[in-house]
Formats: structure tokens, sequence, C-alpha cells
């Protein structure tokens, strides 16, 4: 039997959000790193294995709100370099709440994927707001990318190490907790969302 990072069992982890279930990938590597071996296929961002999925956004956290932010600093490109980051933040989740930490990753992604957001749409010159619902492939990268944006948000300037806030990000959406950037992003998209109907 294969183990995540060869410690721990990912077999008895289910996605409990039937709409998720397609998109979250519980097949274990050792090393979770594939290389974008499956590019190319449809959907292949669904086949990776979620870990590695997370470990792609730590690369890069991407944008926020038109301003490129977090496109430096701890954003190396080294493979080695989010490894252990992605290893020391399962390894102090495991220690805090003594639970498989890549059950606690998946549940917090569960509980921080937004189900509905905003869209603008031009209708005669003027522009409205629409409601839509979020597709599910969507959803998780969203939940991945607001967890990833809060962590080097607190660690950002601060004396919180990078695994640390990381740690605190994913424990906080398990819980489902405002404190996590996450679940409050999602409250809140789901607000305008509300608004907009």
């Amino acid at each position: 039997m294969v183990l995540a990072f060869n410690r721990w069992d990912v077999s008895k982890i289910t996605v409990e959000d039937p709409g998720l279930k397609d998109y979250i990938c519980l097949e274990p590597k050792i090393v979770p790193r594939t290389f974008g071996r499956n590019a190319g296929q449809r959907f292949y961002k669904s086949k990776t294995f979620i870990v590695e999925r997370f470990m792609n956004h730590l690369f890069v956290p991407g944008h926020k709100g038109k301003k490129h932010k977090y496109t430096s600093g701890h954003n190396t490109g080294k493979s080695m370099t989010v490894y252990k980051l992605m290893l020391k933040t399962l390894e102090l989740i495991e220690k805090r709440l003594n639970k498989n930490p890549i059950e606690v990753l998946v549940k917090a992604i569960e509980n921080a994927a937004p189900r509905d957001e905003v869209i603008t749409i031009e209708y005669g010159g003027a522009r409205y707001p629409k409601a839509v619902e979020v597709a599910p492939q969507r959803r998780v990268d969203l939940a991945i990318r607001f967890m990833v944006q809060g962590a080097y948000a607190k660690s950002f300037d601060s004396k919180t190490k990078m695994f640390q806030a990381l740690a605190d990000e994913i424990i906080n959406a398990y819980n489902g907790s405002n404190q996590s950037n996450a679940i409050s992003k999602k409250i809140e998209l789901e607000r305008q969302a509300d608004a907009a109907r």
C-alpha cells in the first residue's frame, strides 16, 4: 500500500461533498510531484493528488484583486522548498490535532469551497451583477487559492513562519472558523451572490 509522503494512509479518507467527489483526487504519492504529466487531458487537475495541487499553488499564489502582490518572496519555484514546507505543515497539523493531516486538508478544502459567486453582465450598455453557481473544479481551485493567499499574507513581513501560517489557515478552515481567510472569503462571495439574485 502506498502512503502519502510514505507516512500517511489516505485509503480511509472520503470526500463528503457530493459535488466535489470527482474533483478531489486521493490517489497517494510518496513524492507528490508529477511535473504536469497529465496536462493535455481534459480535467487533468482532477486526476492530480490533492496535496500536489495544493503544493503547485504554493509556487505562485497568484495576484489578489488585480494587484500582483504575491508573486515574489517565498515563491522560489523550487520543488524541494515547497515539498519541505508542505511536509512541515502536515506534521504541525498532525501534532496539533492528532489526526491524519491529509484528512484535515481535504475537509478544510470542502469547507472553504464557495458555492456561488458574482459575474458582471452587460445589457443595453449598463452592467449588472449576476449570481452564478461555481463549477466544482473552480470551487477546489478557489478554496486552495484563498488558503494559500491568506497564509502568505500572515507570514509576509512578520515573525510567523510560512508553515505555521499555513497550518493555522488549514486548521481554521477545517473548523469552519472565520479567522480563516478562505472561509471569510467564501462567506463574502456567497453574501454578494445572494444580494445579486
